[in-house]
């Protein structure tokens, strides 16, 4: 039977490989290392304690383990979720007020969580994502990859050494070895990291994450100042490139559901300090592109790796912190910024190919990598923002007769 077969742990393993596993472990760098100071400076803006900073973590990762990990298995195709980093900054520069304590925190987080289920539930915004072409999805999807990308080398101007080494061998890779160029270049990065010192493992230390509840505290300041804008940027700025993502891989998902799971998850969570679980996108390319396999219906199990490394980490979250974050800044820039150049590739060949759509493609493209920020909402929606309104001036504005 069918349900048997994709629940089948020897097909499971048949269809585990390097590739995959390095593709899970450098979303899982990638992902934890480049928002994780951002959570610490919110919940310590919101007055947490030590014990709840430790459950905002906590809750997080079981939240994108589980949520990746089950959906995953269940339908055999990559379902990455990862929590919201733009949420985070949000959160952070409100809680630099000084006006919301923890509590206020959490209600406004069960706010959102609710309007994120209810956006799922209602499939408004799987209707919005089916009108939106694939050329603006692309490219929406190749600004968001490179805009990140782009630190990979800026990286070289700190550490020069490093990324060189790094670009060196991946380039090597592709040519004599593709399949393990990702493979070969985060060894090449470690290595060298560890030669010149540059790994820092002061941070580790032995003990389990536990989480903590925390009554939700309900205001209309709290809902107009963190829980509107959470739900916005939340759905703007990480689930549209999500979803974009998923497009140029090319692959069918039932997205509603999937929104509507995330709502629901960042719902149950809220009180432990699982702010907002979403579609991820940067970390999704990692997985759904080729170097995590070149068998499309077998990249999944790069999520799986993915999911359980985050389960791994919200509930050893003190040593496996520790463990992440000895490696060096430019080190993760780097891979994570190498790791994606196939599907900038792919995506922007996506966003060209039809020629109609070339310039709007453009428009969307520029817009996005430039992360101009408006009303506290960032590039990837003012991107498709711009896509879509060029978009309907060039095809469906009425034609002045000569």
């Amino acid at each position: 039977m069918q349900w048997a077969h994709q629940l089948s742990p020897r097909q499971w393993w048949r269809d585990l490989s390097v590739t995959a596993f390095t593709a899970g472990f450098v979303a899982t760098l990638v992902g934890f290392t480049s928002s994780i100071a951002i959570i610490f400076r919110a919940a310590q803006g919101f007055g947490a304690t030590q014990g709840e900073i430790s459950s905002w973590i906590w809750a997080l990762c079981i939240g994108c383990g589980l949520t990746s990990l089950l959906p995953s298995l269940w339908m055999r195709k990559p379902v990455m979720i990862a929590w919201s980093t733009p949420g985070a900054v949000v959160l952070a520069t409100a809680a630099a007020g000084g006006q919301f304590h923890i509590a206020d925190a959490v209600g406004a987080f069960i706010v959102s969580s609710v309007l994120i289920t209810l956006a799922g539930v209602s499939g408004w915004f799987e209707r919005i994502m089916h009108r939106i072409p694939l050329a603006v999805a692309a490219a929406l999807l190749g600004g968001v990859l490179a805009r990140f990308s782009m630190q990979a080398f800026s990286a070289a101007g700190t550490a020069p050494g490093l990324v060189v080494t790094m670009l060196l061998v991946y380039l090597a890779g592709k040519r004599f070895s593709p399949r393990y160029a990702v493979v070969w270049t985060l060894l090449a990065g470690v290595i060298y990291a560890a030669m010149r010192g540059m790994l820092d493992w002061s941070a580790v230390r032995i003990g389990l994450a536990q989480p903590v509840f925390t009554y939700p505290q309900f205001s209309l300041q709290a809902v107009t100042s963190l829980a509107l804008p959470l739900f916005i940027v939340t759905m703007a700025s990480q689930n549209l490139p999500g979803v974009a993502a998923i497009r140029a891989a090319g692959y069918e998902m039932p997205i509603s559901p999937l929104i509507t799971m995330t709502g629901f998850a960042s719902l149950i969570l809220a009180p432990l300090g699982g702010y907002a679980l979403n579609l991820s996108a940067i970390t999704a390319a990692i997985a759904m592109g080729p170097e995590a396999h070149p068998d499309k219906s077998k990249r999944y199990m790069a999520a799986v790796v993915w999911g359980l490394f985050m389960l791994l980490i919200g509930i050893f979250g003190v040593a496996v912190t520790g463990m992440l974050v000895a490696f060096p800044p430019q080190l993760v820039e780097a891979i994570a910024g190498l790791a994606l150049l196939s599907t900038i590739g792919t995506s922007l060949m996506l966003a060209l190919d039809q020629q109609q759509h070339r310039e709007v493609a453009v428009i969307t493209f520029l817009v996005t990598l430039s992360g101009v920020e408006l009303l506290g909402i960032g590039s990837a929606f003012w991107g498709v923002v711009a896509g879509v309104v060029a978009l309907l001036i060039q095809d469906y504005a009425p034609r002045r007769r000569v």
